[in-house]
């Protein structure tokens, strides 16, 4: 089903409905840059795993900032007007390619061994506080999704409100080589808008270097030279991110490079597929052969952190790969998500963290007329404010030792296997959330025709309820409200929902009335 799946015109996955968005509306993020004076990062050690010997790793060159506006799908408010500041910065050295020195088998206990050398030139976009004192010390290093042809930020688009919120740096590495090809080209910057000219002396010599490069990066973040690209700030924690088809080289990467270079202090796994990306960097690259069920190795030091929405499990064929929690290992799955979902096609781009309508359960087919046009309105779930509580979880598992709550798994069975549904159609166990412990609406992963054309198969669907089933589960408005209020403080406590992000599902219930005509 995979391998049938990425050979279809529907590998386009949620980078490239973000990039679809941003053609519609253009590019309208603030991009303030200014001078940036060299400053100490922290070189704790990170563990490698098994016996595995690490191998030292060169920092990229930066130079920069480069002036003017990055080309990059972002989010569309001004990061001035939240303390933040954006700089883009071009990163260069000689990456290595790398064979296997095992069989890949799916336990992820992989060794692999330096092979060719090749140079590069790349870029990386910064979003930081301006102020030093507003600095968390953790540093989100986002592997840029380069699904629709060209680099988005799916995770800093899914997380941006906690990020702002606590203090994070956030990174986006331009890793692959259409992401770089595709500045050069100017094809980026007619959707995505940016100046396409700042770009013309890029150079990327394959995906089968990708890996080494994101390492590179990582030691210029953990040790600068002449231009540090978090300017004043001193970073105490990288953690490593990506989401869908950058979840995808995200396992390789923990895998094969977390224990051989040791240079990020966690993993963050949004959104995987099934397999893993091959050491020759593709879906379907035989130069190395990866299994289709991969896990994440068990001997890892450091903490990974793995969200999954129910869209990843069958659709998209993570299910097999399944694991359970480990000393250094979390999965969450999350009852009515999808992959690609409506905070994704909309409120994302406009999200600040503080208005309570990004809480509502609506029904949308048609989130971008004329681009996405769905057969079916498609889900409207809770992924972004599970997401954020999981970020929360895996810094606070770094700074306090505390690991992250054990999630019940998404119910699965029959043959062959598929969600266990409740009365209402929504799927049972997962992560709970009042989207679907005090539903208005059946929301799912699935339920979009695979056939249609473009991105819908990955959005699911939100199909609300009438008058009569409304009237058959709460007694009155105040009683919806009241149920709503008890579910999100539970959640909360049990680790899954953060209290601002409670504090808006609890505010847009309490504005609203579910039985009005």
């Amino acid at each position: 089903m995979f391998t049938d799946v990425l050979k279809t015109p529907h590998t386009l996955t949620c980078a490239a409905m973000l990039l679809s968005f941003s053609a519609l509306l253009g590019a309208c993020s603030d991009n303030s840059t200014g001078s940036v004076p060299t400053s100490a990062v922290s070189t704790l050690g990170v563990p490698g795993a098994g016996n595995v010997a690490t191998v030292a790793v060169p920092a990229a060159t930066v130079t920069g900032p480069v002036t003017g506006k990055p080309v990059l799908v972002s989010t569309f408010f001004s990061l001035a007007a939240l303390g933040y500041e954006q700089a883009e910065y071009y990163v260069s050295g000689t990456a290595s390619s790398y064979t296997n020195v095992n069989e890949f088998a799916p336990d992820g206990q992989w060794q692999v061994q330096a092979s060719e050398q090749a140079a590069y030139k790349t870029r990386i976009v910064v979003n930081r506080p301006i102020d030093p004192e507003e600095f968390n010390g953790s540093v989100v290093v986002e592997w840029l999704n380069v699904s629709a042809g060209f680099d988005s930020a799916p995770d800093w688009g899914m997380l941006h409100t906690e990020l702002i919120r606590q203090g994070y740096a956030w990174v986006g590495v331009t890793a692959q080589k259409v992401g770089v090809e595709s500045l050069l080209d100017g094809s980026a910057a007619a959707l995505a808008g940016g100046d396409p000219n700042r770009y013309t002396d890029l150079h990327h010599p394959g995906d089968s270097y990708a890996f080494d490069i994101y390492s590179q990066i990582a030691q210029a973040l953990r040790a600068p030279e002449a231009v540090a690209p978090l300017g004043d700030l001193t970073a105490l924690r990288l953690i490593a991110a990506g989401e869908s088809q950058s979840a995808h080289y995200m396992m390789t990467y923990v895998n094969a490079f977390a224990p051989l270079h040791a240079l990020y202090d966690a993993y963050f796994i949004h959104s995987r597929l099934a397999g893993s990306a091959s050491l020759g960097g593709g879906f379907l690259d035989d130069s190395a052969s990866v299994p289709e069920t991969v896990r994440v190795r068990e001997d890892l030091g450091t903490p990974v952190m793995m969200l999954q929405t129910e869209t990843d499990l069958f659709v998209l064929g993570s299910y097999p790969s399944r694991q359970e929690d480990s000393a250094n290992f979390r999965l969450w799955e999350v009852a009515g998500t999808a992959h690609a979902d409506l905070y994704t096609f909309l409120d994302n781009r406009l999200d600040t963290g503080t208005n309570p309508k990004v809480a509502a359960v609506i029904e949308n087919a048609t989130p971008i007329p004329g681009v996405i046009d769905c057969a079916k309105p498609v889900n409207a779930g809770p992924q972004h404010f599970v997401a954020n509580a999981a970020i929360r979880a895996l810094d606070t598992w770094l700074v306090e030792g505390s690991a992250p709550t054990m999630a019940a798994r998404l119910e699965v069975a029959g043959t062959p296997e598929a969600f266990v549904l409740d009365a209402l159609g929504n799927v049972q166990g997962g992560i709970r959330t009042p989207y679907v412990d005090v539903p208005i609406a059946t929301l799912s992963g699935e339920g979009q025709p695979r056939d249609q054309a473009g991105f819908c198969f990955l959005s699911g669907t939100t199909a609300l309820f009438d008058a009569a089933t409304l009237g058959s589960l709460y007694t009155d408005n105040a009683d919806y409200i009241d149920a709503v209020t008890k579910s999100a403080d539970d959640a909360v406590s049990k680790g899954f929902l953060i209290p601002e992000d409670a504090a808006l599902i609890k505010a847009y219930a309490q504005g609203s009335d579910i039985f009005a005509p």
